[in-house]
């Protein structure tokens, strides 16, 4: 059993650092869908979403005394259409001398466009350029073997399985193997169907499978009696990655329906609010015919899609007071219902959101400061929110009161070592909550130190990764959902490993993919595909669709419509 321990730690080692050089040193070539030119200067389109003005953070910049700072927003349809709108600008903007008022224009290519006190003119690629041109991109997976770091995490799961059927008691050995045997086969699955539609990056759903593998590790440990449940669960978090990755590739779609699914969010937490038992303080669970969720981790994917829908017409500043009243009705169902940890990561998430849309690090203080009092408010009105505070950085003064969970979690996180116990071979899973709210001491008691902090590696690789790529991305919308996903996986991640090691206040948030709990997996594997679609590299994601597809589909809608169609003001955006 010894080897096995230290086999794992090296694939574990293996498997991350493989992803992080292919993830991180591939190139990240920016797509080109136009052109635009303005005296002698020619500024490449890279987005479909393009601020103009003369501030550096523009991106079509023009460095003139007579261009306001933004003055024009460029938007390109997945269709292939332009249309630019005025930004409430003093300068104005026009098209072939019509004035573009705040519904937009549509621009043809070579149509003059007048921004302020400058022209240019926008020359949109062809299908043959636009082809060749992605042609000379990097393709994703092309220096780290994605087959090969694949077999290896193959390998982390198959000793996974072997010290689990050392460990586990005969009556469940057979669930534990088929709950092995179903995800090795839906990764490799996974890998071969993407390959088959040219898609070449893997590492994101690598990290996922990897991260996925540990909880199931941690529910044959702790509750091998649902192994059968989790792989179910585990079966359908795939399921929805994929019909929500294929659902965003059409963003106009995705635009029409934020309005349905943020009802529907608001009135899944209504029901929550009105039907729920109070269980320790909250009221966080939902049971529907017998099976009990959260519905609050459903509503963080519909969190980051209407926010990210509504905010990707930057020009638009209702969206962002819709935003926010969204966000109010979500936060103030969830301090009702007592969910302080789920609380905090919405917030977090809608300060990302609100910076991104706005650049204003004032508006972050304002929202800041807002919470504060609320947070004030909250700990005053909720007894055990402040019993939590109360004990935070005191848990070893009550160990068999306020501080029993946190010292089990403390004292079994030192006693796994940097080497871990093995699966199956410790005890802090009978420790009520430690398969959710304490999962990192789980892991740490099992598998060791090591091991742990490569789970919290893969957390960080996924946030940097987004954040890099989402520079690239082809819409506002992917850049904001891919950011807003992953500071919903920092921020659970780090509340979950702080709170069980008493360096937060203790908030029972889960660890992403590795806390037991079928609605946060299915929520986790939902925001994968956010991120996903933020992956412009050359076949690095099935949510992104190939740079000629889109320009031979925009070529072919063009010529079948009729003579003079979509060119009246106030075309509508993706």
């Amino acid at each position: 059993m010894t080897w096995s321990k230290y086999a794992l730690i090296a694939l574990s080692l293996v498997i991350m650092l493989r992803c992080i050089r292919s993830m991180l040193s591939s190139g990240f070539e920016a797509e080109t869908w136009a052109t635009a030119r303005f005296g002698r200067d020619s500024v490449p389109v890279t987005h479909w979403e393009n601020l103009i003005g003369r501030a550096r953070s523009a991106d079509i910049r023009i460095d003139r005394e007579d261009v306001e700072r933004i003055q024009a927003v460029l938007r390109r349809r997945d269709d292939g259409r332009w249309t630019i709108y005025d930004v409430f600008s003093r300068g104005g903007v026009s098209v072939n001398g019509e004035p573009v008022t705040a519904d937009g224009a549509e621009v043809e290519s070579g149509a003059a466009v007048k921004v302020g006190g400058a022209t240019l003119r926008l020359q949109d690629l062809g299908a043959a350029r636009g082809s060749a041109l992605d042609a000379q991109r990097t393709s994703a997976g092309k220096s780290v073997s994605p087959a090969l770091t694949l077999f290896e995490l193959t390998l982390f799961q198959l000793l996974l399985l072997f010290q689990h059927l050392v460990t586990a008691a005969g009556v469940h050995s057979l669930s534990i193997t088929l709950g092995f045997a179903v995800l090795l086969l839906l990764e490799w699955f996974c890998y071969y169907a993407m390959r088959l539609i040219g898609r070449s990056g893997f590492e994101i759903e690598t990290i996922a499978f990897y991260l996925t593998g540990l909880g199931l590790s941690v529910t044959a440990s702790s509750a091998p009696q649902d192994m059968f449940k989790q792989t179910v669960l585990i079966l359908l978090s795939f399921v929805l990655f994929l019909l929500l990755g294929l659902w965003l590739r059409d963003l106009r779609r995705t635009a029409r329906t934020r309005l349905l699914v943020a009802a529907l969010a608001v009135a899944l937490l209504a029901l929550n609010l009105a039907t729920s038992d109070s269980l320790n303080g909250a009221k966080s669970w939902l049971s529907v015919a017998g099976f009990s969720f959260q519905p609050s981790e459903l509503v963080k994917v519909a969190y980051i899609y209407v926010g990210a829908a509504t905010l990707d017409r930057l020009y638009r500043r209702r969206n962002l007071l819709l935003f926010i009243v969204f966000s109010a009705l979500c936060v103030g169902a969830l301090a009702l219902i007592g969910d302080f940890g789920s609380a905090l990561v919405f917030f977090i998430c809608f300060l990302v959101i609100s910076f991104l849309r706005s650049g204003s690090i004032a508006t972050v203080f304002l929202a800041v400061s807002g919470a504060a009092m609320a947070g004030f408010l909250a700990v005053s009105i909720k007894p055990y929110i402040a019993r939590r505070f109360a004990t935070w950085g005191h848990v070893w003064e009550d160990v068999y009161g306020a501080g029993y969970q946190q010292t089990r979690a403390l004292g079994a996180a030192a006693g796994g070592g940097l080497f871990g116990k093995g699966a199956g071979g410790g005890w802090l899973t009978e420790i009520v909550a430690a398969d959710t709210d304490m999962v990192f001491a789980v892991i740490c008691e099992e598998q060791g130190l090591i091991i742990a902090l490569c789970m919290v590696l893969a957390v960080l690789t996924l946030s940097f990764f987004a954040v890099r790529t989402a520079r690239r991305a082809r819409s506002a919308y992917y850049a904001i959902a891919a950011c807003a996903a992953v500071s919903m996986l920092m921020a659970q991640m780090a509340l979950n490993v702080f709170g069980s090691l008493d360096l937060l206040p203790f908030t029972g948030v889960t660890f992403p993919f590795v806390s037991r709990g079928g609605t946060s997996l299915l929520a986790c594997w939902m925001m994968m595909a956010f991120i996903k679609g933020a992956d412009t590299r050359r076949g690095g994601s099935f949510v992104v669709r190939p740079v000629a597809e889109l320009f031979s589909a925009a070529g072919a809608e063009r010529k079948a419509a009729p003579k003079g169609a979509g060119r009246k003001k106030g075309g509508r955006g993706a």
